[in-house]
């Protein structure tokens, strides 16, 4: 049986009501695809919070306990109000009922407005599975017979992030030019997996979304939501201007 991660995790007191909620499969795994859009809805303003659902104990470099801590400093870094670790198996996720039933349960706990979640289509299962259960969550944390503590609750809205530029046509991006260098201080936080030598580090962090936009900002609606990607801008349009009320309606 998969139960919360005994491993610490930044977490705040508060019963409920986020404005955003990032949900996604790894820590480090939110800082990556969408860090500057949390530290820019931070902010504005907006309750932030973040649910990593695996410890990342499967992966090449780093220990849990270690990935945990990192995943404190970089929820410093962007500010957010709540954090914590669902502990379900790394490179293990899958659609199963148990899952699913917890993470419905901790939404109907927090009552995010907004959801944000890895698209549905990637190179690492446990990525678009995560997105896949997910949406699902969100479905179940709504049904009111459903054997779960607390009232229903469904959010408003479900939105994707990816970092597969060009071949993702985005439905809207977010300018995080404002927030580019913190971005990068909170992924740089999990000195683990990334290093600004590294070749990895390299790669997010002195290549990522360093385009022009112009040619990739598309129309796209997909069924399950609004497919969102945030990047740095050359240029100085401001593709965002109506980024607000897509988030969340106060």
């Amino acid at each position: 049986m998969a139960g919360r991660s005994k491993i610490s995790t930044r977490k705040s007191h508060h019963t409920g009501g986020l404005d955003i909620l990032s949900i996604s499969a790894h820590p480090d795994d939110t800082e990556l695809v969408c860090g500057g859009t949390v530290i820019k809805m931070v902010d504005a303003g907006y309750r932030v919070g973040l649910l990593d659902l695996t410890a990342g104990e499967s992966g090449t470099r780093g220990t849990p306990e270690l990935r945990a801590r990192e995943s404190d400093h970089a929820s410093k870094v962007m500010g957010i109000v709540h954090r914590e670790n669902l502990g379900f198996p790394d490179a293990g996720l899958e659609h199963a009922r148990e899952y699913k039933m917890k993470l419905a349960q901790r939404i109907r706990h927090l009552r995010p407005r907004t959801v944000i979640l890895p698209y549905w289509e990637g190179r690492h299962p446990d990525h678009y599975t995560a997105g896949q259960i997910g949406y699902e969550s969100c479905f179940l944390a709504g049904l009111e017979k459903l054997a779960l503590k607390g009232a229903p609750y469904r959010p408003r809205k479900i939105i994707y992030a990816s970092l597969y530029m060009p071949a993702i046509r985005p439905s809207f991006v977010v300018d995080i030019t404002e927030q580019f260098e913190r971005k990068l201080k909170a992924i740089l936080c999990y000195r683990s997996q990334f290093s600004a030598r590294s070749r990895s580090g390299s790669r997010y962090c002195h290549h990522a979304g360093e385009i022009d936009l112009g040619a990739s900002a598309g129309a796209l609606s997909p069924t399950h939501g609004i497919l969102i990607s945030n990047l740095k801008f050359r240029s100085s349009r401001q593709w965002d201007r109506r980024l607000f009320p897509l988030f969340v309606k106060k």
